[in-house]
This record gives structure tokens, C-alpha cells and sequence, in this order.
């Protein structure tokens, strides 16, 4: 009860901020296989999250894009477009485009690349 109070509240926080919402649309039943995750991601309740975002969104009028889950988000760089193949490693936290230069952190550069790919497809 907990967790879904926690996921009410955040999801309704998100919905009242934004208009469009877009997510990495996740493969949690692989991630909780993977020997790098294991059951952890069964107890995130990212499931119950996006589906709290996705009724509470269309309730508003409002969208959730989900972004496939095989967009390389953290191996793009942000700023110049540049697809680096040697970013594959989840643990290489940080990164440095070898076209322009930028430094990247992996999670916020992977949050950038998902939000224009999210508004490139709300604007096709």
C-alpha cells in the first residue's frame, strides 16, 4: 500500500507538470533475468508506475510516448547526434563524444536523447 500511495502521488506530480511524458519502454522481464539486475527490478515497480502515468495522462487529455526499448539513448551523443559503439558497457557511467567532444553523463544523455525522440515522434 506503501508503493502504490508513493506511485499515486509521483504519477499525479508528473501529469499536473507535463503535457507529454516519454519513457523508455522497458523489457523489465529480460532486465530481471540479466545477471546484472536480477530481482531488484521486480521490486521497482516500474509497471505499476507507467500504468498509474499512462491512465492518469489520457484521463488529462495528455500523452505518454513510449520510446523502444532498443533506441540507443545512452550511446547517442545529445549535442551532436554521433552513435558510439563503445558505450554498450552499463557500467561506463560517464563518457566523452569523440566527434564534438561534449562529456556525457549515461543517465541524463540517455533522458535528453529520450525526450527528443519522444517530441520528434509527437510532432510526425
Amino acid at each position: 500500500n506503501q508503493r502504490k500511495d508513493f506511485l499515486h502521488k509521483r504519477s499525479r506530480e508528473i501529469v499536473n507538470a507535463y503535457d507529454c511524458v516519454c519513457i523508455e519502454d522497458l523489457d523489465m522481464k529480460a532486465m530481471a533475468r540479466s545477471l546484472h539486475f536480477g530481482k531488484s527490478v521486480h521490486d521497482n515497480g516500474w509497471g505499476m508506475f507507467t500504468t498509474f502515468l499512462k491512465y492518469k495522462l489520457e484521463e488529462e487529455g495528455k500523452q505518454l510516448i513510449r520510446i523502444d526499448k532498443w533506441f540507443p539513448s545512452s550511446q547517442t551523443c545529445s549535442v551532436c547526434g554521433y552513435k558510439n559503439p563503445e558505450i554498450k558497457d552499463l557500467g561506463m557511467r560517464e563518457w566523452d563524444c569523440p566527434r564534438c567532444k561534449s562529456h556525457h553523463d549515461r543517465d541524463l544523455n540517455a533522458a535528453i536523447n529520450i525526450r527528443k525522440e519522444g517530441m520528434r515522434i509527437v510532432m510526425a
